[in-house]
């Protein structure tokens, strides 16, 4: 089944609601890009069945700072909330960018951040019941997106197989406590793939980058452009053992930065993040920060094409 895929809300103003079309369906997932405001006391996050003020409250997902960090989940129905549930884990630090990840499966809500899963949540209400997003709090909030359920393609080995255990295949073929990705990893992207970043770059402006490494892979890159040439230039190379990053001006490479590791498996899938800060670049590899690098090409606003090449198969890309 085919699911019209919903724009995003850039930049919206907070306290901020909204309307998911179309509601939620099994594999659906909605990616909330933004920065924890220095100070916070706390903020929340509402996938809700309605817009009205007691509207109930499917998810909500609720990070505080009372002494340490701590993540409260809870369900508001028949006007009384019911009983929470707690994460000690400081993952939203006052001042920092955020991808959070809510993904809608039978069962529950998959939530990671920056990459990583971190919990699970089961439905209390029907998820389909839910048609509203709220965003309230000491945040602000650079985008809302909305991944449609991918679409499925039976995959060597596995004919026949449903859609269903492919998801559940790909999600269980990752050791305990592993970042997985959250989407499934059928390819639906033709690489090379280019898109328009709408707007240009700006400060808590993320790009989510997910996909599967080919088993003889030798490079891929990823190549954040402008008219004049490339900003960010991320290049994997496996036939060398490391990631390039370097940035081409006036036709001419500077000099290339290669410290730092490389956190790609061959054969295996990723989840990348590019966290554009005031000063530079942060990189998240599955979940863990990775990279670090400062612009050299300053006119962010300008930098509106992304550029994906090499030996890898996409599954999903939100700028």
């Amino acid at each position: 089944m085919a699911y019209y895929q919903q724009e995003p809300f850039y930049s919206p103003r907070i306290p901020f609601t909204g309307s998911i079309q179309g509601g939620l369906q099994e594999g659906k997932s909605i990616i909330v890009s933004g920065r924890v405001l220095p100070g916070a006391n706390r903020f929340h996050v509402n996938l809700q069945c309605g817009s009205r003020h007691a509207a109930d409250i499917a998810l909500h997902f609720n990070p505080r700072y009372d002494g340490s960090e701590f993540i409260v989940t809870n369900t508001f129905q028949h006007s009384r909330w019911g009983t929470e549930e707690r994460k000690y884990q400081a993952l939203f630090p006052p001042g920092n960018v955020f991808t959070l990840q809510i993904m809608v499966t039978r069962a529950s809500y998959k939530i990671s951040v920056n990459g990583a899963h971190v919990m699970e949540y089961n439905h209390r209400i029907p998820f389909n019941m839910v048609d509203t997003i709220v965003v309230d709090g000491m945040v602000e909030v650079n985008s809302i997106a909305f991944q449609n359920p991918a679409p499925y393609f039976p995959q060597p080995g596995f004919p026949g197989i449903s859609p269903a255990q492919s998801t559940f295949q790909a999600q269980n073929a990752y050791p305990v406590g592993s970042a997985m990705p959250a989407f499934p990893t059928a390819p639906f992207f033709t690489v090379p793939y280019k898109t328009v970043i709408s707007g240009g770059l700006h400060p808590g402006k993320n790009i989510n980058i997910q996909g599967v490494v080919n088993p003889q892979a030798r490079r891929f890159a990823f190549d954040l452009r402008h008219n004049g040439g490339v900003a960010f230039h991320y290049n994997v190379r496996f036939d060398e053992n490391v990631v390039v990053r370097n940035t081409l001006m006036g036709q001419q490479w500077g000099s290339e930065e290669r410290h730092g590791g490389l956190p790609f498996y061959k054969g295996q899938p990723f989840q990348v993040i590019i966290s554009c800060n005031p000063h530079h670049y942060n990189v998240f590899v599955n979940g863990q920060q990775v990279h670090t690098y400062n612009h050299r090409f300053t006119k962010l606003q300008d930098i509106d094409l992304l550029d994906i090449s090499g030996d890898l198969s996409l599954t999903s890309v939100v700028v």
